[in-house]
């Protein structure tokens, strides 16, 4: 072959392999969304970000748990309770999934299974229990008020059970997920129901985001 037709052809491939690089990088990057589209997907932003009131929680290793332990990545927060039926564990199980599929990106988001069931819900009973889902989840109790308040903050309220005569009480509470941004700050909130799918991109895009 013609060292310039060679030239010419390699130019050409060159170039082609560039333009194809470009393009499915445009559409496998996660790009930023729109408030709009955000909404699309069931997410709801608070604007400004709200500062939340310090409380006096505990995490499945029994140690108390900081406010300030929400700092320096995004967090989902889900409240339920380990002997929840049916929508808990469907959805940390929906948890588990989009955790996976985030592959690299989960190093930059926290999730917690928040207890509306403190009364049954030891430390030691959430990790028993996150453990079927992901070793990585981080789960929170502690006083029924302080859960009742810090779900008030984040407008996920629930109907607390302080006592009962049935061992097998269940506790009524919303499926919403919440967002804590990473200055620590309620940011937001996923709509019930859950479309794995839709979560998975906002928070692909949510956790690329420049600024």
């Amino acid at each position: 072959m013609n060292k310039g037709i060679f030239w010419t052809v390699g130019s050409c491939v060159g170039f082609m392999a560039v333009v194809l690089g470009l393009f499915l990088n445009q559409w496998t990057t996660p790009r930023d969304l729109s408030a709009e589209e955000y909404k699309d997907l069931g997410v709801y932003f608070i604007e400004p970000s709200r500062n939340l009131t310090k409380l006096t929680l505990v995490d499945d290793t029994n140690s108390y748990f900081k406010f300030d332990d929400f700092k320096g990545k995004w967090n989902v927060l889900f409240f339920g309770f380990t002997f929840c039926p049916d929508i808990c564990p469907l959805t940390m199980r929906q948890l588990q999934e989009i955790k996976k599929d985030l592959g690299d990106d989960s190093e930059k988001v926290r999730f917690f299974l928040v207890s509306v069931d403190p009364i049954r819900d030891t430390p030691e009973k959430l990790r028993v229990y996150l453990d079927n889902f992901d070793e990585d989840f981080i789960g929170l109790t502690g006083g029924i008020d302080q859960i009742y308040k810090f779900a008030t903050q984040v407008n996920v309220p629930f109907s607390p059970v302080v006592e009962s005569d049935d061992p097998f009480y269940t506790v009524d509470h919303t499926g919403s997920l919440v967002l804590i941004d990473p200055e620590g700050k309620y940011a937001g909130f996923f709509r019930a129901p859950h479309d794995s799918a839709k979560v998975l991109l906002a928070l692909e895009s949510l956790l690329n985001r420049k600024n």
